[in-house]
């Protein structure tokens, strides 16, 4: 249930038996200060500078039109027509209760779900995955997760770089290696080194650099030894890959690849048309158009180059040639590109373009969610100690290896339980700390801070639902299998219920605007409701009542479940001892 929508559609009611035009919204948003109500509703301020009244007195209409008997406590009008919504303990128990026996929470599915295509990822399978690979990763998955739980069809699209001029090197190196008795699986072991390699041999080998030259062409045209080669250099290259997505728990599989390979034979037909369409022009040599849309101050239009002066293509003809098949083939009603704000104009000129090639309906949603960059702690673009690019392997690895130093002593576990919990806490301590940050800003990676069980960091996150459960550990009660009735009487068992009760509101925010952070916030806010509510209101103790005690474990209950699904929703694992 989001009761912020609840609230506005008994304020939006009221507002129109009061005589307000449906123009005006309702603008309910939780409350910053209790002592101001749990919700505030301050449309009638807008509506009421519309309409040349009082804003009081149009606020005291729309009150006596209201009917929130069963849902608030008290309202009232503060200041210049704040409407301040107090809600009611009984009906809060009385939900909070029913959450509590529900996986879901009782978090409907929408009404009216999409086909939504989420494009994230996108390694370059000449290369391993590496840091830059990690905020497109995680965060595109947790908006799938998202998306998905709320009752979306959402097909993920890996769009790796599997095509174009390298791979004629590449797969010359893999034949070199080949024919002197290698098997290929070995030979690309570490891809960064065979890149290198072939690199290497490009350069300062004359016959290699004219064979590799020679295999583009083969590839391009179908050449079956080749392209056996080539299915082999990438097969090996998504195996990686996939070894690191399984690391990261992240939902993405090779059933999720479709590569630049696969529109390879649409671009020569999409050129066409846009030259059909007069869009697509000669310019010394070159295919381009030129968006008047997107011109620069002096007013000189944008140009994408569609096809290149060799006859080759670039990124933007591939991109072109996925928004017409994720419209077309996948029936697309949104499309969601998480890719780094440095492609912010690429994607301007391809969404651009699509639009007015009418390759997109104006009813599909074409989405870029840009995001910064991920730095070191000399706010410079995170690199190894050497100044390499930091492989994402060897950066998982090592938070594994961190979060196992930092949990040694903790609890009498087995090898293998602590294991299990240094992989959970590492690469849901990386993760958390990418998550909670806002999207579209740089941040500085910091392992002390985020390895930190305090503070808004995922190990502080997992702690805190495994802390509940040590409740009822000590109670001796299946959290699973406990029903009972709730009482709210405490402030802080009110503040509890209500953080619990808006994580609805919260988790359609994040689908709508690909925020991740905010779901991080209030899970880090639910989280410190509960050490509040745990150390001032007793649960286990002697002098506590069995009604009281079964309550508050109830609410405890719901917290619990709370955590666990925001925290899985952001791709996090929780344990219930740590």
């Amino acid at each position: 249930m989001n009761i912020r929508n609840l609230i506005a559609e008994h304020i939006k009611s009221a507002m129109k038996a009061a005589g307000v035009p449906s123009k005006f919204q309702a603008h309910v948003a939780p409350s910053k200060n209790p002592k101001f109500g749990d919700y505030q509703a301050n449309g009638a301020m807008a509506a009421a500078k519309g309409l040349k009244m009082n804003p009081r007195d149009l606020a005291q209409k729309i009150v006596d039109h209201l009917t929130l008997d069963d849902i608030a406590s008290k309202i009232e009008i503060a200041g210049p027509g704040f409407i301040n919504i107090h809600l009611d303990h009984s009906w809060l128990a009385h939900h909070i209760a029913n959450i509590s026996n529900d996986d879901r929470l009782n978090i409907a599915k929408k009404t009216a779900p999409q086909t939504v295509v989420v494009d994230y990822s996108a390694p370059n399978l000449a290369k391993e995955m590496h840091v830059g690979h990690l905020r497109s990763t995680i965060i595109g998955d947790a908006i799938v997760r998202v998306l998905e739980f709320l009752g979306d069809q959402v097909i993920r699209q890996n769009h790796v770089g599997d095509w174009g001029t390298q791979f004629g090197m590449l797969i010359a190196e893999l034949e070199l290696h080949m024919s002197e008795g290698e098997q290929a699986e070995l030979a690309l072991k570490d891809l960064e080194s065979f890149y290198k390699q072939a690199k290497s041999h490009f350069d300062s080998d004359e016959a290699f650099a004219n064979t590799a030259r020679e295999y583009v062409v083969k590839l391009q045209s179908g050449d079956a030894k080749i392209l056996k080669l080539w299915q082999q250099f990438r097969s090996i290259s998504l195996s990686h890959n996939q070894e690191i997505y399984q690391t990261l728990n992240v939902t993405l599989n090779n059933d999720h690849v479709c590569g630049e390979s696969f529109y390879n034979d649409d671009l020569p037909v999409l050129v066409e048309e846009l030259k059909e369409q007069k869009l697509a022009q000669e310019d010394q040599g070159a295919q381009v158009v030129k968006l008047a849309e997107l011109a620069n101050k002096e007013g000189e239009p944008s140009v994408v180059i569609i096809q290149k002066n060799d006859g080759g293509y670039l990124y933007s003809t591939t991109d072109l040639a996925a928004i017409r098949y994720r419209v077309n083939h996948l029936k697309a009603q949104r499309i969601l590109y998480f890719i780094d704000d440095r492609q912010s104009l690429h994607l301007k000129q391809v969404y651009t373009l699509a639009r007015k090639a009418q390759f997109v309906p104006k009813e599909t949603s074409l989405e870029h969610h840009a995001f910064g960059k991920m730095l070191g702690k000399d706010k410079t673009p995170f690199k190894t100690r050497a100044g390499g690019t930091v492989k994402l392997a060897d950066l998982l690895q090592e938070a594994v290896e961190r979060a196992s130093n930092v949990i040694q002593g903790r609890e009498n576990f087995s090898e293998q339980e602590m294991q299990t919990i240094a992989n959970n806490v590492g690469i849901g301590a990386v993760k958390y700390a990418d998550l909670s940050k806002t999207r579209t800003t740089d941040y500085v990676f910091d392992w002390e801070s985020m390895l930190s069980f305090e503070g808004n960091t995922g190990p502080y996150m997992q702690y805190a639902y495994a802390r509940v459960c040590s409740v009822f550990d000590k109670a001796e009660i299946d959290m699973d299998k406990h029903i009972s009735t709730i009482t709210i009487d405490a402030p802080q068992e009110k503040d509890l219920a209500i953080k619990i009760m808006r994580l609805p509101e919260i988790i359609e925010q994040v689908a709508d605007d690909a925020y991740p952070h905010t779901l991080c916030s209030h899970l880090y806010e639910l989280a410190s409701a509960f050490m509040t509510f745990y150390e001032a209101c007793p649960i286990l103790k002697s002098d506590v009542s069995a009604e009281q005690k079964a309550s508050r474990l109830q609410l405890s209950k719901a917290c619990a479940k709370s955590l666990k699904l925001g925290l899985n929703l952001l791709g996090i694992n929780v344990m219930r001892k740590m």
